[in-house]
């Protein structure tokens, strides 16, 4: 059975799961720790993706990403190959680190934000890591003891978790305390990393009360939350596919857009091809790799191979092409269907 796509968003929410390959060890001591939350911290700031929730554990490790300027998926493999390779080559290692693929659960806010922190924080007391909750707090590889105000990390918007508590800091930071205390007892949460029908009902409780009840529901592994919140993020993934399958047939083809965004810029074609770096050539060059990537849905190869660069300068050029373009209608003209 082909694996599903990933489902993404501005703005979205997901509660993000690694885990080393046959369930190998990914951080040895505490220097490889440090050596994944740099990289992390890094691009987590030049991409303002915001973190609410995080902590590390031997063999695996928990995120609470929102999506910022790019997609999360790009954000992790940016961080797990970077991390990878520096980890290999510090520890004479060959091969793959990460299993094939990370988790990567859309959630749905109102209803889980808060689970979702507390769950994550308290994995390192779950696992035996921490003793006992007072020594999680101080505990240096958890996002726990950022919220506690005893460690600082840029990179973790500890006011926006805070501001779901109490609008005064010290306040907040008690009853968010109070809040992960009575989590410990909770024990594991299947519901909440666990199959898409438990996760759409709201975990075993909800579960449970529909037994019987011969009610209906939409569920999907990718996604947690209420059926309703699942049935609109699905509805919206198939629009958003159909949209650019519809453009991948009946909008302008990779030639012709190359002519467009030329013609646009009142440039050759030859022109955007000459890996010219003046300004306005690389604006131009820019906006073709944002509409053909993010509105085509054409692979960045393809993109390169066109242009005559690499893949990784199409992606770095396609967030500058979605601003060059601005609010002004000329995304659409550009795309105009034949």
């Amino acid at each position: 059975m082909p694996r599903q796509s990933r489902i993404d968003a501005p703005g979205a929410l997901h509660h993000v799961i690694i885990r080393g390959i046959e369930r190998g060890v990914i951080f040895r001591d505490h220097k490889d720790r440090d050596a994944f939350l740099d990289r992390l911290g890094g691009i987590l700031l030049e991409s303002s993706t915001p973190c609410y929730a995080w902590s590390l554990m031997s063999n695996h490790a928990h995120f609470l990403f929102r999506t910022g300027k790019i997609p999360v998926a790009r954000v992790m493999r940016r961080l797990l190959t970077g991390y990878a390779v520096t980890f290999n080559r510090r520890h004479g290692r060959h091969g793959h680190l990460f299993q094939n693929r990370y988790k990567s659960i859309l959630c749905e806010e109102d209803a889980y934000l808060q689970e979702l922190v507390r769950y994550i924080h308290l994995n390192p007391l779950r696992a035996g890591i921490v003793k006992e909750l007072g020594e999680l707090s101080s505990y240096p590889y958890s996002g726990h003891s950022v919220l506690m105000g005893r460690k600082k990390r840029a990179w973790q918007d500890r006011n926006y978790v805070l501001g779901y508590f109490a609008t005064a800091e010290k306040e907040a930071r008690r009853k968010y305390f109070s809040f992960v205390s009575k989590g410990v007892e909770k024990g594991s949460r299947p519901d909440l990393v666990g199959g898409g029908l438990l996760r759409s009902v709201g975990g075993w409780k909800g579960l449970k009360e529909l037994r019987g009840s011969g009610e209906k529901v939409r569920a999907d592994e990718r996604i947690l939350g209420r059926s309703e919140f699942v049935e609109r993020v699905l509805r919206e993934s198939e629009e958003e596919w159909e949209r650019k399958s519809l453009l991948r047939r009946r909008g302008p083809s990779l030639t012709q857009l190359l002519q467009r965004v030329s013609a646009h810029f009142g440039l050759d074609r030859e022109e955007l091809k000459s890996g010219s770096k003046v300004p306005g050539v690389a604006k131009a060059r820019a906006v073709f790799c944002y509409l053909g990537v993010r509105r085509l849905g054409l692979t960045s190869a393809s993109i390169a191979k066109e242009l005559g660069i690499c893949p990784s300068a199409v992606s770095k050029s396609i967030p500058r092409g979605r601003q060059a373009l601005g609010d002004g209608g000329i995304e659409e003209y550009l795309l105009e269907c034949q």
